[in-house]
């Protein structure tokens, strides 16, 4: 049984009696401090969203349960819901206008005004430059931060409250909580001697990009699962090259769901890349694409934890990625996932013959 289907009897009922409760407050003014300690206040449960950050807008999306209250989005989500499944099970999503902002975060206050949103989510700690023109419109701004799981449940938190749905968070945040702590009991048991060295890129196209261990949510998660960040030495998030890489050796490379031109053979084709561990050994993956890419923090993360972990220690942890995401998908976006639907998302073909990678194919 999935850990998700675990929780669904137990909070069915409360699930049931707080969106009646929630559905009767419906009109109530709903209050609340956002991220940077600002107080968000709105007359009533937005009706109208914006989200200028990248994985809040499927984030919206799974918390409403529909894509009627996003109006719009950054460019880069946009293309996410276009190459990945939400633009199957949301047809409509393709359609929702991406030119409120540029990539950069920056607004196009002209577009994002013409939306009437109720609430625009933007990126806080990032400098009053790509707020002050959301808040000179006139529009209620509900600020975000980035890099933590604990920040990640909280912001998802606060939407569900600006939705009107805050029943809608109790399961999800159960879930996540759930998966990290099974993951942390299990992890516990294994020595640093027998952690591999985990290499994950954010870029490696146009140019190659690694992080340090401080502040990157993939650091947190492969130390989670067991494995060591190769890149733990840098101070934030820093351009390398192919040398370096070479340098730190890792057993494992993750390559990010970013970049749709990239593939494994990025690792295996290298003159220089092709002589690390990682590509000797054929562990070399790239991050799987569902209702957001799995990279990032978003409401599929403990998805994301399982198939890396099931990679990353294969002798510790041995958890049904096609049976957990099935009882995701029902549960985020009351959709039945088909074999087909999996084997896409996981890039069972793309990954070619990479070790261990046949657990996830359809028995």
């Amino acid at each position: 049984m999935s850990l998700f289907h675990r929780l669904g009897s137990r909070l069915f009922l409360v699930g049931v009696l707080s969106s009646f409760a929630a559905q009767g407050a419906g009109a109530e003014e709903i209050v609340f401090k956002d991220q940077e300690n600002r107080e968000v206040r709105l007359a009533k449960a937005a009706e109208r969203i914006v989200s200028i950050v990248i994985p809040m807008a499927s984030t919206v999306i799974a918390l409403d349960g529909s894509t009627k209250k996003l109006v719009g989005m950054n460019p880069t989500a946009k293309s996410a819901v276009v190459e990945g499944i939400l633009g199957k099970i949301f047809p409509e999503a393709k359609d929702i206008p991406s030119d409120v902002t540029a990539p950069n975060f920056v607004p196009n206050v002209e577009a994002l005004t013409a939306t009437n949103p109720d609430l625009v989510i933007q990126w806080g700690g990032r400098g009053n430059d790509i707020v002050a023109p959301i808040t000179n419109a006139g529009l209620t701004a509900m600020l975000i931060l980035y890099g933590t799981e604990e920040l990640t449940r909280d912001y998802m938190t606060m939407a569900s409250k600006a939705l009107g749905k805050p029943e809608r968070i109790t399961q999800l945040v159960e879930w996540r909580d759930r998966v990290q702590k099974d993951m942390e009991a299990k992890a516990a048991s294994v020595p640093q001697d027998k952690r591999p060295s985990v290499l994950y890129l954010g870029r490696a196209l146009s140019d190659i990009s690694a992080s340090g261990t401080k502040g990157s949510y993939n650091a947190w998660y492969i130390e989670l699962v067991g494995g060591k960040n190769a890149s733990a030495e840098l101070n934030g998030t820093v351009s390398i090259n192919k040398e370096q890489i070479a340098q730190w050796d890792p057993e494992v490379i993750f390559l990010n769901a970013f970049e749709a031109k990239l593939n494994v053979d990025w690792v295996y084709s290298d003159p220089v890349l092709s002589l690390t561990k990682a590509a000797k050994n054929k562990r070399v993956y790239k991050m799987p694409l569902g209702g957001y890419r799995w990279d990032p923090p978003n409401q599929e993360s403990p998805l994301s934890w399982m198939w890396t972990a099931n990679l990353v220690q294969p002798g510790v942890f041995n958890y049904d990625i096609r049976a957990e995401m099935k009882a995701a998908y029902k549960t985020l976006y009351n959709y039945e996932l088909t074999e087909a639907d999996i084997d896409a998302i996981l890039w069972v073909k793309e990954q070619g013959s990479a070790t261990n990678y046949d657990q996830f194919k359809a028995k």
